[in-house]
């Protein structure tokens, strides 16, 4: 018996529509609330837009009714798996108006406290990415180092998640030698674990097929957007405020920069961002150790006055938070609150970047493209 066979492009009678997916804003893979509107033409995303807002809390405008001390908390809550860090941005911009001179010993705790929380975020972008691509070990290695460090942090700040810590004119309060004790306990065991994680999924032939050639940020469109962090360096770009315009202390620390390089796959795919993240790790236990041998004696509060009214003008200061540069555009009147304050957000950037990277990807491959870029909606939506 003989079939004859008319192929589908022969047929005018059949014919193809464009289908609207949402994926979130309760979407596991979207890493928070962010909705993303995506057009797919079967397997295949013609168009993806991002919708975000749903974490919104007027972040920047409640600032304008507390004093200097007051923000702290509001700033904890902007990236808060890395709060610790944005804190440091926060009081670096509100002390160099004030022209504070901070004590060694507050600096040496400042950068251990906000390289503990560069390892525990990474951790959290490690084991959620696993999940993503569908490894679920890997997490639960993760989370278990990350409680490590979070208990540490309990034990200094008395929080687990929002700590308050880092204040204008240094620290909270002293670190006790038990606390020491606890981070060099965990920095002698991460060492050993990081290998543990190496080889559980960045040598995952599965993990390798799915990240490797996905994904490609080229340079020119890092420049164009303004990437920064993991995100920049994937592309092999290798740009640090530690190294390049240095704060705190990191001027007189060694470690190294590690950016993309293509080993696996093409430079800027998935799994350089991935890796690069995975190398910080280990550069940020080798400042730790650094801070740990070198830390001095003295007090951790530089002389603040009770009432902190910065000089009326402005500052514009930027770290290297772990999802990229968290930046301050602090303006003063004179007063006891800020006349403003605007956040720039790293991740807002990259999730800028998401419409021109989607189209002509797999769905299942712009899952892997977003929990690549490591975004959290605290810091988005503010």
């Amino acid at each position: 018996m003989n079939y004859s066979v008319k192929s589908v492009e022969q047929d005018e009678s059949i014919k193809s529509e464009k289908l609207i997916v949402n994926m979130g804003p309760q979407h596991p893979a979207t890493h928070g609330v962010l909705r993303l509107e995506i057009e797919t033409d079967s397997e295949i995303v013609t168009k993806a837009i991002p919708h975000i807002g749903y974490l919104h809390r007027c972040m920047e405008k409640h600032c304008e009714s507390m004093d200097f001390r007051g923000v702290i908390p509001f700033v904890d809550r902007l990236d808060y798996l890395a709060s610790m860090n944005m804190e440091h941005g926060y009081v670096l911009a509100v002390e160099q108006m004030l022209g504070l001179e901070i004590p060694r010993r507050a600096e040496y705790i400042r950068v251990m406290v906000a390289e503990l929380q560069r390892i525990a975020s990474h951790l959290v972008a490690f084991g959620t990415y696993g999940i993503d691509l569908g490894a679920f070990t890997p997490f639960l290695y993760a989370f278990q180092q990350r409680e490590n460090i979070l208990s540490i942090f309990e034990s200094i700040s008395g929080g687990r998640l929002l700590y308050n810590y880092i204040w204008i004119g240094g620290v909270w309060h002293d670190l006790k030698s038990s606390d020491l004790e606890m981070i060099s306990n965990f920095v002698a065991e991460f060492e050993e674990q990081w290998q543990r994680y190496d080889t559980l999924l960045t040598q995952n032939k599965i993990f390798k097929e799915r990240t490797a050639h996905v994904g490609i940020i080229p340079q020119a469109l890092c420049h164009e957007y303004g990437a920064t962090g993991p995100v920049l360096r994937g592309s092999g770009i290798s740009h640090d405020l530690r190294k390049d315009k240095p704060y705190s202390i990191y001027s007189e620390l060694e470690f190294n920069i590690p950016v993309g390089e293509g080993s696996v796959g093409s430079v800027g795919d998935c799994w350089d961002r991935y890796y690069v993240r995975m190398v910080e790790m280990r550069e940020s236990i080798k400042i730790i150790k650094q801070c740990l041998d070198g830390i001095e004696d003295g007090e951790v509060m530089a002389k603040v006055s009770k009432v902190i009214k910065p000089p009326a003008g402005e500052i514009y200061v930027k770290t290297e938070a772990p999802k990229g540069e968290i930046g301050y555009h602090l303006i003063s009147d004179g007063k006891k609150n800020p006349y403003r304050l605007k956040v720039k957000s790293p991740c807002f950037t990259h999730v800028s970047m998401v419409p021109e990277l989607a189209p002509g990807m797999m769905i299942a491959d712009l899952v892997a493209l977003i929990g690549s870029l490591d975004i959290v909606l605290g810091e988005v939506d503010r």
